[in-house]
């Protein structure tokens, strides 16, 4: 009983200090409050995060605040074409001592950070991106044979533009797994457009300030593993996995249509990470199903994939996952 009275008074001071972050964050960022609270979601998870969004909607600027209300420390690429591995993961160099003496050092890459902005990811080389796919999924990076470790917490931030693909590579599946995430970063509505005129044209913009640091970032995920799961979120979460598997039996003929492939296990284990995220920024103690229904489209979308038939007639990934985790939902509240 001690125990779980423990864990509620850990899990409301946590929720404060979010509302904080989030207040903190909002001041620079402003409107867009779901991209902020799935940016945090993927933090609160350890996880990476995919932002989907056309040039000039914010996304550098809502990276660089998290960088310093997360008080982590950042960095950030450019993604080129012509940017080679070592660029992002550093190389050595042949160093001659005061004594005449030879010998290699290694010279860190802007990997070597806490939080990694990757601008426009898909417009490097696939040889360039594969350079990331250890350090997203093992915390490690390995140069010239030897493993070094990234500084905890390790996060990366990429973000795409989803319009001009033209000298761009589309990123392999298995490095869209490795994102916990993707988040479409929309135009804003005009009233907070309007707001943005006026906030960031006169002489003094609005300050950020710390919040977190690493130490009680990593607490609040090591946190965010203890928040219970109930067995009807559980077992809607599997439901709706499977469901997008067009070769399971309980698919929909809607997906055997249009899903070549879907999602795996990880895109469960996502899901069972983020609803918790939801619903502690949402100052809820467990989450709902309501939190799945929410969480399914941003975990999801690019974990599938439409056949080539379904992408001829137009059809929207996305909007199928919306109606098809809408339906479970209604079915769920009329049981």
């Amino acid at each position: 009983m001690a125990e779980a009275e423990d864990l509620v008074a850990d899990i409301e001071a946590l929720e404060a200090k979010l509302a904080e972050a989030k207040r903190s964050i909002t001041s620079r960022f402003i409107g867009q409050e779901r991209v902020v609270d799935l940016t945090l979601s993927a933090l609160l998870c350890g996880g990476h995060a995919l932002l989907i969004g056309l040039p000039g909607l914010g996304k550098t600027r809502l990276v660089e605040t998290l960088s310093t209300v997360m008080g982590l420390y950042g960095n950030r690429i450019q993604f080129t074409p012509d940017l080679m591995p070592a660029d992002i993961l550093g190389s050595e160099v042949l160093e001659t001592g005061a004594d005449g003496a030879r010998a290699f050092k290694f010279i860190e890459g802007p990997i070597f950070c806490q939080l990694l902005m990757a601008d426009e990811i898909n417009r490097a080389s696939p040889r360039t991106q594969s350079a990331l796919l250890q350090a997203m999924q093992e915390k490690v990076v390995t140069v010239a044979g030897e493993t070094r470790k990234l500084e905890a917490p390790f996060h990366v931030l990429a973000t795409q533009n989803p319009i001009e693909q033209e000298g761009t590579y589309p990123l392999p599946e298995a490095q869209l797994d490795r994102f916990l995430v993707q988040i479409d970063v929309p135009y804003p509505d005009r009233a907070t457009e309007r707001d943005i005129l006026m906030a960031t044209t006169g002489i003094e913009e609005a300050e950020a300030h710390e919040v977190f640091d690493g130490a009680s970032l990593i607490a609040a995920q090591q946190l965010l593993r203890r928040m219970p799961v109930g067995d009807a979120v559980v077992e809607m979460i599997l439901d709706l996995v499977r469901t997008f598997r067009p070769d399971d039996p309980s698919a929909p003929e809607a997906v055997r249509d249009m899903v070549a492939w879907g999602p795996g296990p990880r895109a469960a284990q996502a899901l069972m990470m983020t609803v918790r995220a939801r619903a502690l920024l949402q100052g809820r103690l467990a989450p709902s199903p309501e939190d799945v229904l929410d969480m399914a489209r941003p975990v999801l979308v690019h974990r599938m994939a439409l056949t080539f038939s379904a992408r001829a007639r137009g059809e929207d990934l996305g909007r199928l996952i919306d109606e098809i985790a809408g339906g479970m939902m209604r079915s769920e509240a009329a049981a």
